[in-house]
């Protein structure tokens, strides 16, 4: 991945689109301190250091076993774990942290119930209230929406809206464009580099979109179109 020059403000969501082995994943991961950069530069409130303490993050696919017997709320804690150390209990602090994150996507009451006995899309909610749960100006998201029902799409949107409202900046990685217009401030456009950047209407134009995905599959209105190549290829 190359040629990235973009910003994130306060309350501000990024749209991160592209086919699949554009980039996206490992640009995320490069954010997180988890890939390392060979060039260029990250900065966070002004300074260049490694923030991770204040970026959640929701991977692409969960890495919890559903057969684990674990709570959801269990689960959420392990958002306080940075916060934590390891040798302090969890405190009022932490209990209130992930008491708020659960309300915040709408699972406050299924606090107790076992995680594997939660729906997919439940549990995806549940995995970014444990994101939410560090409490972190910054969030990371990785291909939130790959299998979720309309109903849990929507209280995701739902909750993607609040937090942007709380002031917090959102990163995500998607396919979905239905998503970057409901929700996302500005997109930006890659594969292998950045193509476009800038206002959702203005970067999801027929022709970026024939540069980026020529020949792929993408999600336009729930509904899969393979985006033709340009006259003469």
């Amino acid at each position: 991945m190359g040629g990235l020059a973009f910003a994130i403000e306060p309350g501000e969501a990024v749209a991160l689109i592209g086919p699949n082995g554009a980039g996206k994943s490992t640009l995320l991961g490069g954010l997180l301190g988890l890939v390392p950069r060979t060039a260029g530069t990250v900065e966070y409130l002004g300074e260049t250091h490694a923030a991770v303490g204040m970026i959640g993050f929701l991977p692409q696919s969960a890495e919890l076993d559903p057969e684990f017997p674990i709570s959801l709320e269990q689960v959420v804690m392990q958002g306080r774990y940075r916060k934590l150390g390891f040798f302090r209990w969890p405190g009022r602090d932490d209990r209130r942290a992930v008491r708020e994150s659960l309300a915040t996507v709408g699972l406050g009451s299924l606090a107790k119930r076992r995680f594997g006995e939660l729906s997919g899309g439940q549990r995806q909610r549940g995995l970014l209230a444990r994101a939410l749960a560090s409490e972190p100006s910054l969030l990371l998201l990785d291909e939130p929406f790959n299998g979720l029902d309309q109903q849990n799409r929507d209280a995701l949107i739902d909750t993607l809206r609040v937090l942007k409202h709380r002031g917090v900046a959102v990163l995500v990685s998607t396919h979905d464009l239905e998503l970057a217009r409901l929700v996302c401030d500005s997109v930006v456009l890659v594969n292998g580099v950045q193509l476009a950047h800038g206002p959702v209407s203005d970067v999801l134009t027929l022709g970026n979109l024939q540069e980026c995905f020529e020949g792929n599959e993408i999600e336009i209105d729930e509904h899969t179109l393979v985006v033709p190549g340009h006259e003469g290829h």
